[in-house]
């Protein structure tokens, strides 16, 4: 694999360790980029604010997305990126503890590619990243660029 980008959109800094270690542990070849809230996934995406020298052409092979996040929810931050052209064909996987019927569909009617309970066993979330990084990274086809 090479220059694969994952764009982690976490609130929760265990969360986070949780994920990069996950990450860490499957051998997972990519750059995993966090976004701590809605604003900053939306600043690294459009490359604005804190991310305003980033070179926009160079979007991350998938997103996972939280919902719970403060400020700009998550499904808030897949409504404005499914608006655009050049952020619309992102895969992103919603991987949340969110039970709510509603995100579920909110999320699906918004154009999420999948959608994922968090598990809180670390072997079961380690599992979920390998299979995350599998699919996105190494099976499916991304359309180009």
């Amino acid at each position: 694999m090479a220059n694969h980008k994952i764009l982690l959109v976490e609130d929760n800094p265990d969360d986070v360790e949780l994920a990069l270690h996950a990450c860490q542990s499957n051998r997972i070849d990519a750059d995993i980029i966090v976004a701590r809230d809605g604003e900053e996934a939306l600043e690294y995406l459009f490359c604005t604010g804190r991310h305003a020298g980033r070179t926009c052409k160079d979007i991350p092979s998938v997103m996972v997305l939280d919902l719970k996040l403060p400020g700009i929810g998550g499904l808030e931050v897949l409504r404005s990126l499914r608006q655009h052209p050049e952020t619309r064909r992102i895969p992103v996987v919603i991987l949340t503890s969110s039970e709510d019927e509603a995100h579920v569909v909110g999320g699906y009617e918004l154009g999420v590619n999948s959608y994922i309970r968090k598990p809180a066993e670390f072997a079961a979330f380690t599992q979920i990243m390998s299979q995350l990084q599998r699919y996105w990274l190494v099976t499916n086809t991304a359309p180009p660029v």
